[in-house]
């Protein structure tokens, strides 16, 4: 059966059209992650750096010095450690210039290993001590700054500037002659700091890096069946306020081979609002009709909007016996002869979305054509005009947008026959029956599957809500990770 009913009523009001060309280049859906969802990001990349850098292990640290009387000293920390982290506090802030990330307060501790010789000409022989040392880095601040960019359909992620400052250092020796060793060790200090330092700093960078080739690796197309995508790539610059950052996609369907063209109804070019009126919410999603119009049009060009009915609850209705009384001149002349309903839309349905807070109503104009079945040939017999009337639901599924459509009203009207003259009113309770018993709940099947979203793969929307607005559909909603996400852990 043809996908056409997952066009069927979105969110809007479906109506007579054309479609036209459209270029690949202006966005028609966009993203808006507001403060609350930058910080359930930000805290989520705070976890995942504490784990990379937990048993992190740093280079040796050695050093020769002269002592009077005992002579030269070689002392080396080896095996450093670092095997605990706490972060109390930390924030990201957006803005022009970047978004700037920064931990503060935060403590890190650390395991090594000390070694410790000298010789003098007092003592022919060398002189060594070694044990275990624990050291606990204090008022640890650690910031960074990054900028988000569109580059060529895709997100890039760059460090701009990132640092890490110690602020207070302590050492404790276990093992050998440790008292007599402490001060010493404690000339180290300066050293173990620049050295947890760099290694963060160093940490850090390199898990950007990863994480802007994971963005790079995001998919431009979103597959939705076997014949159709939607276009999620990229377009005009990242829009970086003092408490959000924004996206926009181009969001239009295109066939999946790329034969055929992005396809659009008249629209006008804007930026696209953000319709979410509850500040809390974590993410905003603006849909633009033009989406669900790309989808008409492509599906309608594509020759899917054509269903012919074989399979029916009451099978007795698809055989002229059945319409003995309804059209007695049919069941005349093809005497219990099997029949088909072939019924097609006569052009691409419009949508046009409205603030309807309930739903929507639609109108589907289509023709539905009776066939008889004579041996191998398909006789046409009459054609009849539909006009159908429903309202619809839009609601969200995980991450789809999905929905649900109610028949109101149709009318029909005879557009040919063979036959002679049909009496309407007589077949039209046989036609409510079909769209009742058959069109409604194939759609509506259909639409319970939906429409994906521009999400990203472990991320899953939670308590959403829809705004509707004229020619505009906005999903505001809060954000939910899957641990289970190893793809995104592995890039992170």
């Amino acid at each position: 059966m043809a996908p056409f009913f997952v066009l069927f009523l979105l969110a809007s009001s479906l109506i007579h059209g054309h479609a036209q060309f459209h270029p690949q280049n202006e966005a028609f859906i966009s993203l808006l992650i507001t403060q609350n969802g930058l910080d359930f990001v930000k805290e989520l990349l705070v976890k995942k750096a504490i784990s990379s850098i937990i048993s992190l292990r740093l280079p040796n640290i050695e050093k020769t010095a002269k002592i009077p009387v005992v002579g030269n000293a070689y002392m080396v920390l080896s095996n450093i450690t670092i095997y605990q982290i706490d972060v109390p506090s930390s924030h990201v802030k957006p803005g022009e210039t970047g978004i700037s990330i920064i931990a503060s307060g935060a403590t890190c501790s650390l395991s090594m290993n000390w070694y410790y010789s000298y010789s003098t000409w007092l003592v022919p022989v060398e002189i060594s001590d070694k044990g275990r040392a624990e050291v606990q880095v204090e008022g640890m601040e650690v910031g960074l700054t990054l900028d988000l960019e569109n580059q060529e359909g895709s997100l890039k992620l760059k460090l701009k500037d990132c640092g890490s400052n110690v602020k207070d250092i302590s050492i404790k020796l276990d093992g050998g002659a440790s008292w007599l060793y402490q001060g010493i060790v404690d000339a180290f200090e300066g050293q173990i700091g620049s050295t947890v330092e760099n290694a963060i700093t160093k940490k850090l960078t390199k898990g950007i890096s990863r994480l802007d080739s994971y963005l790079k690796s995001l998919p431009k197309e979103v597959p939705v069946d076997d014949h159709t995508s939607m276009n999620v790539t990229f377009v005009n610059d990242v829009l970086l306020s003092d408490s959000s950052v924004g996206f926009e996609t181009n969001g239009l369907f295109i066939e999946r081979n790329d034969s055929l063209p992005i396809l659009d109804i008249c629209h006008k070019n804007s930026k696209l609002p953000i319709l979410c009126t509850n500040s809390s919410k974590m993410l905003g999603i603006t849909l633009d009709e033009a989406v669900f119009n790309s989808a008409s049009a492509l599906f309608y060009d594509a020759k899917f909007m054509h269903w012919i009915v074989d399979h029916i609850p009451d099978q007795s209705l698809l055989n002229t016996a059945g319409w003995r009384f309804i059209v007695p001149q049919l069941y005349k002349k093809y005497p219990n002869h099997d029949m088909n309903l072939n019924l097609s839309l006569s052009s691409p349905p419009v949508v046009e979305i409205s603030n309807q807070k309930a739903g929507a109503t639609a109108n589907i104009f289509a023709d539905m054509t009776i066939d008889v079945l004579e041996e191998d040939e398909v006789i046409p017999v009459a054609c009849i005009s539909l006009v159908i009337q429903g309202t619809g639901l839009v609601k969200i599924n995980g991450n789809n947008l999905v929905g649900a459509v109610r028949l109101n009203d149709f009318e029909m009207s005879l557009k040919w026959s063979n036959i002679g003259n049909l009496r309407m009113y007589l077949i039209q309770p046989v036609v409510w029956t079909l769209i009742e018993t058959v069109f409604l709940p194939y759609a509506n099947a259909r639409l319970s599957k939906g429409l994906p979203l521009p999400i990203i793969h472990g991320f899953t929307l939670q308590n959403a809500e829809i705004i509707l607005s004229t020619s505009r559909l906005a999903v505001c909603s809060d954000v939910a990770f899957a641990e289970s996400n190893k793809r995104f852990f592995y890039f992170i």
